[in-house]
């Protein structure tokens, strides 16, 4: 007799599988990342990037939309997602799932949250409205995965804290030095605390990238401490910003405002090939 899945997994499943490909899409390197991870964690981890994708495209791409009423119907209609436990949104309702049933904390989702719309104005950043956007947009997003990969476990949740905040800061400061003739240019921002990109010089950049290393630094100790079913994709994703991060370190300040610093695809499977190694070896 053939097997009907029932309604409600059926729909679980597409919703997921939605996430999967928005991952896909828009990312090659989370993708090999989410990949190597253990599969238990491939479905959770798609579903809080697509979550966090969207409210990103939300206000980095829609400028011919109001803006600003999106982002507040997908922050309604998130929180009501989470409450009743289900909706008609497939990324809002794969993503309710995972909160869920992990246990993610609330107040992570408004930090993030808080920071998206933080990108609707032009804004001035001085110190503590960095560290407030770095925390909402990348630390709380390291933080969510981390409640996946500890199942559980909140003794292991918070030894690990610090590091997955100090890798969510490093992959997104690194972000901002990538993308900082863009976001200038395109969207009137510039990131940096005290920078004026009219007068982006190499001692800016270069002050910029020690505290980068210093949360590069900060983030391996706890990669190191992982599960062993979350480490190798965590530590691939460090390895290819590591890479890239690099690529921009070799570049005086000019050239940064010129072009965008990539890592081609091929680099990024040679990256993936020697990491997979190196983690059969315990050698990372």
């Amino acid at each position: 007799m053939k097997m009907i899945p029932a309604p409600m997994t059926l729909f679980d499943n597409t919703t997921l599988e939605c996430s999967k490909l928005i991952t896909q899409r828009y990312s090659t390197s989370f993708t090999l990342g989410i990949k190597t991870l253990h599969p238990r964690f491939h479905n959770p981890i798609y579903a809080i990037y697509g979550f966090v994708r969207f409210a990103d495209e939300i206000v980095d791409t829609f400028h011919s939309h109001d803006r600003a009423g999106l982002l507040e119907r997908f922050k309604q209609e998130t929180y009501q997602a989470l409450e009743e436990k289900i909706s008609l949104n497939p990324v809002l309702h794969a993503f309710q799932m995972v909160v869920n049933k992990y246990k993610i904390d609330l107040e992570f989702i408004d930090a993030f949250l808080r920071s998206m719309e933080m990108d609707l104005t032009d804004q001035k950043y001085d110190c503590d409205l960095y560290d407030d956007y770095i925390y909402g947009s990348a630390e709380v997003v390291g933080l969510m995965c981390l409640r996946v990969f500890c199942e559980g476990d909140s003794e292991m949740f918070d030894r690990l804290k610090a590091s997955a905040c100090a890798l969510g800061a490093a992959f997104q400061k690194v972000n901002f030095l990538r993308d900082i003739r863009s976001d200038y240019q395109d969207r009137g921002r510039v990131y940096f605390p005290k920078v004026d990109f009219r007068s982006f010089c190499n001692k800016d950049k270069e002050e910029i990238e020690q505290d980068i290393q210093q949360d590069f630094d900060d983030a391996y100790a706890g990669i190191l401490a992982l599960p062993r079913g979350a480490q190798l994709g965590v530590y691939l994703a460090y390895i290819y910003y590591l890479k890239l991060f690099k690529k921009i370190k070799q570049l005086p300040a000019a050239q940064i405002l010129a072009e965008r610093v990539r890592v081609p695809d091929n680099t990024k499977f040679a990256l993936l090939l020697s990491s997979y190694i190196r983690f059969q070896l315990n050698t990372i």
